[in-house]
């Protein structure tokens, strides 16, 4: 299972926007340009702009080139837009869906809570960060977790479950409500440049 393991606040500086929602990857100085002094040489061409877009989303997801592949192709194949059901399905993986939920207070540790399998999908521990929930699962957590959970949901307070989700703050349950549209998403991407940077 791949995954990126190296400084993060590289990713936020190399797309120049934060995608992280801590103030490591929101602070101003956190979004120049990587090289000395943030000098960046040319402006980007078409190709550069397609490539920068889409390293923008693979990296909000965390998601590496081969996996990110497979799901444009599981898009393209499935009816309706290619872009949204791109985002529908990055979406609803399950380390996105706790970092949604306020559990995690970055995709990074939202994907560690789970490989550590503290994670229950349907009362079966799920231990794989892209497992795809479907509308109606029911995801719970292991008592073992349960104290790091609060204080994550503690430190974020003005923070609010998507509306594609419904969540009982009590008993730390969530379940899928409906399918998430592109709205929904808080995080600004142009898809259509996305889908063409692969054709």
């Amino acid at each position: 299972m791949a995954n990126y393991i190296g400084p993060k606040i590289k990713l936020s500086r190399r797309v120049g926007v934060p995608i992280a929602d801590i103030a490591k990857h929101t602070g101003r100085r956190q979004l120049n340009p990587p090289g000395t002094h943030g000098f960046r040489g040319r402006r980007l061409r078409d190709y550069g702009v397609r490539l920068n877009e889409k390293q923008k989303l693979r990296y909000h997801y965390n998601v590496m080139e081969r996996q990110f592949r497979l799901c444009l192709k599981r898009a393209s194949r499935a009816k309706g837009n290619t872009g949204d059901v791109l985002l529908q399905l990055l979406e609803q993986r399950l380390d996105n869906v706790i970092r949604r939920l306020g559990w995690a207070r970055t995709i990074w540790a939202a994907r560690q809570i789970v490989v550590h399998g503290h994670v229950l999908v349907n009362d079966r521990k799920t231990d794989r960060p892209s497992f795809q929930l479907k509308v109606g699962d029911k995801i719970t957590l292991k008592p073992s977790i349960h104290k790091l959970v609060r204080e994550n949901l503690e430190s974020m307070p003005g923070h609010e479950a998507p509306g594609w989700l419904s969540f009982d703050p009590s008993t730390l349950t969530a379940n899928i409500a409906t399918i998430p549209t592109p709205d929904q998403v808080p995080f600004d991407v142009n898809m259509n440049l996305i889908i063409e940077f692969y054709r």
